[in-house]
C-alpha cells in the first residue's frame, strides 16, 4: 500500500538535511523503535507495535539507497520480521525536503508498504490514519532535535573565528582522530547503539477514530440483527 505523509519544521533546509540523514539521532524521534546496531551503510534495530492486547517486534534493517542532498531526496529500504514469525513488512521510504523559507522545510514522505500479519488487518484507510499521527509524533520529537543543533550553531561558528594556527592545529587534530576512528572502526565491526528500549507503539490508540468508524456500521448491522431477533422470538 501507498502512504504519504507531510510536515513542516522550524529549521532551514541544510540544518534539515543534516539531521535527517544521522540515523543515530532520528532514531529515539521514531515512535516504537529502537536503534541496536550499525554495520557500515546498514542500520539495524526493532520496532514493536500493539494491536490490543497483543504486542510484536518486528527486527529489521534500514539501508540508504539514495542520498541526493541538491534534490533534497533521500530514498530507504527498510524491511522487518516479526520476532516470532507472525509477519513482516518491507518499506521503501521516499522522503524529499522543500525549502518554504529562510527558516522552515517542508519534508514530503511517500511510503510503498508491504505488511504482513496482526496489523495487515486494519487495511489501507486505518494504515493512513495510523501513519499521519505517528508522523506528527515523529515531526514534535524532530523539532527538539533541530532546535538543539541550531541552539549549537553559535559555539561552531566561534570555532571558525579562531586564529589560524589554532585552526590548522585543531584541523589536523581532527584529521588525525578521524582516521584513528574510521580505522577502530573498521578492526571493530558493527557498532552497537545503547539506546533505551522502546515503548511499543498502540496500534489501535493510534487509529482512533478510523477504528471506530469502521467497526460503526458493524455494530449497527447486529443491533438490527438483535432487534429482529427478539421480534421473531415475540411472534
Amino acid at each position: 500500500m501507498d502512504l504519504e505523509n507531510s510536515f513542516e519544521v522550524a529549521a532551514d533546509r541544510a540544518t534539515a538535511w543534516r539531521v535527517l540523514n544521522d540515523v543515530e539521532r532520528i532514531a529515539p524521534c521514531l515512535p516504537g523503535a529502537q536503534l541496536e546496531e550499525i554495520d557500515g551503510d546498514e542500520y539495524k534495530g526493532n520496532v514493536k507495535v500493539k494491536v490490543g492486547p497483543v504486542t510484536a517486534q518486528y527486527k529489521g534493517k534500514a539501508t540508504f539507497i539514495e542520498q541526493n542532498e541538491a534534490e533534497g531526496k533521500v530514498v530507504i529500504k527498510g524491511a522487518g520480521r516479526d520476532s516470532r514469525g507472525a509477519g513482516n513488512a518491507n518499506a521503501l521510504i521516499t522522503a524529499t525536503l522543500h525549502e518554504i523559507d529562510a527558516n522552515n522545510t517542508r519534508v514530503d514522505v511517500f511510503t510503498d508498504l508491504a505488511i504482513t500479519g496482526k496489523a495487515a488487518q486494519f487495511g489501507r484507510g486505518v494504515m493512513a490514519d495510523v501513519s499521519a499521527k505517528l508522523m506528527g509524533q515523529f515531526a514534535e520529537n524532530l523539532q527538539e532535535v533541530l532546535a538543539e543543533e541550531q541552539a549549537g550553531e553559535p559555539a561552531a561558528d566561534a570555532a571558525a573565528a579562531a586564529p589560524a594556527n589554532g585552526a590548522a592545529a585543531s584541523s589536523a587534530a581532527a584529521d588525525t582522530a578521524s582516521s584513528a576512528d574510521t580505522a577502530a572502526s573498521a578492526d571493530s565491526g558493527p557498532r552497537k547503539i545503547n539506546m533505551p528500549e522502546a515503548e511499543a507503539v498502540d496500534l489501535l490508540d493510534a487509529a482512533g477514530g478510523s477504528v471506530f468508524k469502521r467497526a460503526l456500521p458493524v455494530a449497527g448491522v447486529l443491533a438490527v440483527l438483535v432487534i429482529l431477533r427478539r421480534l421473531f422470538r415475540k411472534g
